[in-house]
Order: structure tokens, then C-alpha cells, then sequence
């Protein structure tokens, strides 16, 4: 599959959610402190990101 979400730790602890396409990162979350947070931006992603408009500046 070449879409997906890695989550990853940073050097300062902190774990990030990227969405990456073939090995391209075309996202990031910010950093959360826990797995667990990261994880629960993904699934808002995935629930609310399909709905969200498109709007051009």
C-alpha cells in the first residue's frame, strides 16, 4: 500500500503521526505526548478529513 500513517518519536520524546505516500511525508501531526495521542489524531483524520471542504486562497 503506498498511502499510511507512521508514528514516530522524536528526539525530545514527543510522538508525531506523519501520513506519508510511497516514502514522501505529505503531513505531520503535531507532538503529542503519548502514543496514545498520536493515535487519536490519526483517527480524527481519518473520520473528519474525508467531509472537510476545499477552499482556495
Amino acid at each position: 500500500m503506498a498511502h499510511k500513517f507512521v508514528i514516530s518519536k522524536t528526539k525530545s520524546g514527543e510522538y508525531k503521526a506523519a501520513f506519508k505516500y510511497n516514502s514522501e511525508t505529505i503531513f505531520w501531526t503535531e507532538g503529542y505526548s503519548s502514543k496514545a495521542g498520536a493515535k487519536n489524531a490519526i483517527e480524527s483524520i481519518q473520520k473528519n478529513g474525508p467531509a472537510a471542504p476545499v477552499e482556495e486562497e
